[in-house]
């Protein structure tokens, strides 16, 4: 009774306040927020980026990234990034990267695993239908929404917009851009009532209905950031972050725009890392103490110094909240097709920096895929110091050949080290992580046991070092492998320490021993299997063109994720095979690891007017197939393509085996499995159908 008077009592006590929602403004990003990002996408990854392949990795991303940002997930009329897009609600989902039945699975998959999934919002700009000024109409939950020309900026492509649409008698809006100009698509008028309906409604739809947390706002120099803070305001996004790839007080300044509704992408961060693995200057990593050259604000005639948000000497920390950082995307990224402005070597010293640094860090997926073990490790280490978007930080040592940074969380301090030179950290540290030019320091006080090999599944035995952070010199490290709580009994090691991580499910638990007290005990678990061996091989891709009249050749361009693509219109292939009575062109190609593939477009003619006579992008190929071209077209012109494979085959069938054997499998798209069912396969480096029956 005296505990419910109580809480009567305090409740009378306290005022009524009642929220409207409607009035609440949208909070851009948390503060002390703690989380990891991950881009998981990079420029044409069509394969890796799958809705599907994504959802699959689910279990093991959540254990490291809070948020995964996707590619813009509605169709955009044809193989796409998304950055044109096209539609905005559902019933034209189905995109590059699977269908929208996949991308619901995807999201909440994501939600189930603890991970918010983050929405490309691409409203800059947008594509057109069939001419130069006219949009889809689309009906969502009973509402139409469609642009029309009018909903365009009069100023939209300098001006030649305008001058079509008059010649075609259309009419644009009479509003200038708020923002710069992009001459890609049609710049729709933010002060447009109707065009903020529509992206209202929109909006609300990426989080109530697919079940976005987030946004990332494409091109957000292209209208005012005062529209940010209308839409945020409207949708309250739990999270929103601009890409203003601009000077520091150019960031700055849009942050400000959006009454600090939304985040911004830290460019200057990246810049002063790329700046130092790349030696710009020849300051070598003193580079990460320096800003970016400076910005001279033609409004106010003053020069600005580009120092990243995080950075101490800019407006002390205060823009840290609001500071996505990052050092490579796929905008700056090397790519087959175009030099960029990539980091040209040690990613992962620049990683380590990243990730020890204030601001929400964004993990590339390219670095992900290509450095994994180390990336999982240094997040760890970043979650067990309790480093935030605002945590603060000092500059340890800078030199020409390493920097030294201290980073206090909400649990400890970490000093990361980064560089081709040595540096020598107070006795009171102790080294926890290592790895090509970086280093990562706890000190002794936090008086824990560390693990330097993370969770995760790994092929062939693998090493781990155990390390002792303890201000007692004499405390001992004791350790399990069967998940029991280690005990004063249990096996003891001195600190660094390898032990071996065999075959097999194995979760390690390590403490620190003190007399008889275990304390500190951290847990990894690790799933090992044996190493599985790849024997690469030789498909061929056969195409039959009776139906378009392509009678002496086709060009084959091609192109995938780990081999270098053709230049267009790609390889002239005037070799045929007659199969079935049917004349068939051909081409062979080596497929040199599980997850390797092609993708193709024939077509005949030059590069000047082969885009006149091509094909649909084919994509992921890495079997024998065939393929006939249609003489039908889609919307975009382009001939329609059938794999006729199934009709036309040399693949190997194969009974199921009833003897126990050790064969290596694989699934079409590069996963190991160990019962498949009917279908085809990689089985000890050959192509098989699994389970069909031999007539």
């Amino acid at each position: 009774m005296k505990r419910l008077f109580f809480t009567i009592i305090m409740a009378l006590a306290v005022p009524c306040f009642v929220f409207n929602m409607a009035d609440v403004k949208a909070q851009g990003w948390p503060a002390q927020y703690e989380g990891v990002m991950l881009q998981g996408f990079y420029w044409n990854s069509y394969s890796q980026s799958q809705w599907t392949r994504l959802a699959q990795q689910a279990d093991e991303l959540a254990q490291y990234f809070s948020l995964v940002w996707i590619p813009q997930s509605a169709n955009c009329g044809g193989k796409s990034m998304g950055y044109d897009d096209l539609y905005w609600f559902p019933g034209h989902y189905d995109s590059s990267f699977g269908t929208e039945d996949e991308l619901r699975s995807l999201i909440n998959t994501f939600k189930a695993k603890g991970i918010g999934t983050i929405a490309d919002v691409v409203v800059n700009h947008r594509k057109n239908v069939s001419n130069w000024v006219d949009f889809p109409r689309e009906t969502y939950k009973g509402q139409v929404y469609e642009l029309t020309s009018t909903d365009i900026c009069a100023n939209d492509d300098g001006g030649d917009t305008k001058k079509w649409a008059t010649a075609n008698g259309y009419s644009l809006s009479s509003a200038n851009d708020t923002g710069e100009d992009w001459p890609g698509m049609r710049d729709l008028d933010h002060t447009s009532a109707n065009v903020q309906k529509n992206v209202k409604a929109y909006l609300h739809m990426l989080l109530e209905d697919l079940g976005y947390v987030g946004f990332r706002y494409d091109m957000v120099k292209g209208y005012s950031g005062s529209y940010t803070e209308m839409y945020n305001n409207d949708a309250k996004p739990l999270f929103s972050v601009g890409e203003c790839w601009d000077a520091t007080k150019v960031i700055r300044d849009w942050v400000d725009a959006t009454n600090k509704t939304s985040a911004a992408f830290d460019f200057q961060f990246r810049y002063t890392v790329r700046n130092a693995v790349n030696n710009n200057g020849g300051a070598g990593w003193k580079n990460l103490g320096r800003s970016n050259g400076t910005y001279y604000h033609k409004a106010d005639g003053v020069t600005y110094p580009n120092w990243p948000l995080v950075h101490n000497n800019y407006e002390a920390g205060a823009y840290r909240q609001y500071a996505v950082t990052f050092v490579e995307n796929h905008d700056t990224e090397r790519r087959s097709d175009a030099e960029q402005d990539p980091l040209k070597k040690d990613t992962l010293a620049a990683n380590a920096y990243l990730l020890a640094m204030p601001g929400t860090p964004c993990i590339f997926l390219t670095h992900w895929l290509d450095c994994k073990r180390d990336i999982k490790a240094m997040i760890d280490v970043r979650r067990f110091v309790g480093i935030h978007n605002t945590s603060t930080y000092e500059t340890t040592a800078e030199h020409l050949n390493y920097y030294a940074v201290t980073t206090t969380g909400t649990k400890g301090k970490l000093l990361a080290v980064v560089g081709t030179g040595t540096y020598t950290p107070a006795a009171d540290y102790v080294k926890v992580l290592a790895g090509y030019h970086y280093a990562y320091y706890l000190p002794k006080s936090m008086n824990t046991a560390w693990v330097d090999l993370p969770n995760g599944e790994y092929e062939g035995e693998q090493q781990a070092m155990l390390t002792a952070v303890s201000s007692n010199s004499g405390a001992q490290l004791v350790y399990t492998t069967d998940g029991t709580t280690p005990t004063a009994s249990s096996r003891k090691a001195a600190s660094g320490t390898k032990i071996t991580i065999p075959l097999g499910t194995t979760t390690l638990k390590v403490g620190l021993l003190f007399g008889s007290t275990v304390s500190g005990i951290v847990t990894r678990t690790y799933k090992v299997e044996e190493p599985t061996p790849f024997t690469p091989y030789t498909i061929t891709v056969c195409v039959n063109t009776s139906k378009v009249g392509w009678n002496d050749y086709v060009n084959y361009h091609s192109w995938g994720d780990k081999r270098s693509g053709t230049t267009w219109p790609g390889d002239k292939v005037t070799a045929t095979k007659t199969v079935d009575g049917q004349k068939w062109f051909y081409k062979t190609y080596q497929i040199t690891s599980a997850d390797d593939y092609v993708n193709f477009v024939f077509s005949i003619g030059t590069n000047a007017n082969a885009n006149q006579n091509q094909t649909v992008d084919i994509n992921n190929v890495n079997t024998d197939k065939y393929y006939e071209i249609s003489d039908q077209r889609n919307g975009e012109g382009k001939y329609l393509v059938s794999d006729v494979t199934g009709s036309h085959t040399d693949i190997r069938l194969v009974r199921p085996d009833t003897e126990k054997r050790e064969d290596i499998i694989y699934t079409l798209d590069g996963r190991r499995v160990t019962t498949p069912s009917r279908g085809i396969y990689i089985v000890n480096g050959k192509k098989v159908v699994m389970g069909q029956r031999v007539r």
